[in-house]
C-alpha cells in the first residue's frame, strides 16, 4: 500500500474547489483546509477526515481514499448548504484532477449526511467521496 498520494490528492481537491466557478459563486474564498482562528463566515466549506485502504496490485501501489468535505451554515434552513453541497458534488465527481504525485483513477460521490449541530442553530452537510489513486 502507499499513502504517499494522500497529500497530493488533498491539495488537488482543495485547489479544484477553490477555483470552481459554481462553488466560489456560493462561498467565495471560504473554503478551508484548516479552519482559521477567529470568527467564521456564515457559510463555509472545510476539508475533513479521510480513510485510506490499500488497493495495490501487481502493477504497483495504490489506495482508495474516502474523504469528507463539510458544508457549514448558520442559516435557518438547509437550502443554502444544499446548494453548496450540490456544487461541490458537481465539481468533484469524475473531475480530472492533476496530482503532484501519483494518478487519480476515479473520483465518485459515496454518501452525504445533513444534520443540525450544536444547539440546532448550525446546519452541516458532510459529503463523502471515494478516490482511487495509483502511486506511479
Amino acid at each position: 500500500m502507499s499513502y504517499g498520494v494522500a497529500a497530493a490528492l488533498q491539495a488537488a481537491v482543495y485547489q479544484h474547489l477553490s477555483t470552481d466557478p459554481a462553488v466560489t459563486a456560493l462561498v467565495g474564498t471560504a473554503i478551508y483546509d484548516a479552519l482559521p482562528t477567529g470568527a467564521l463566515p456564515g457559510l463555509y466549506v472545510a476539508l475533513g477526515p479521510e480513510t485510506a485502504r490499500d488497493r495495490s496490485d501487481k502493477t504497483g501501489g495504490g489506495a482508495e481514499h474516502e474523504f469528507t468535505v463539510t458544508v457549514v451554515t448558520d442559516s435557518a434552513g438547509f437550502a443554502s448548504a444544499k446548494d453548496v453541497a450540490a456544487a461541490i458534488s458537481d465539481a468533484l465527481v469524475d473531475a480530472n484532477l492533476i496530482l503532484s504525485r501519483g494518478v487519480l483513477v476515479s473520483l465518485n460521490f459515496y454518501r452525504a449526511v445533513a444534520a443540525r449541530v450544536e444547539t440546532g442553530d448550525t446546519r452541516q452537510i458532510n459529503l463523502v467521496f471515494r478516490a482511487r489513486v495509483d502511486d506511479v
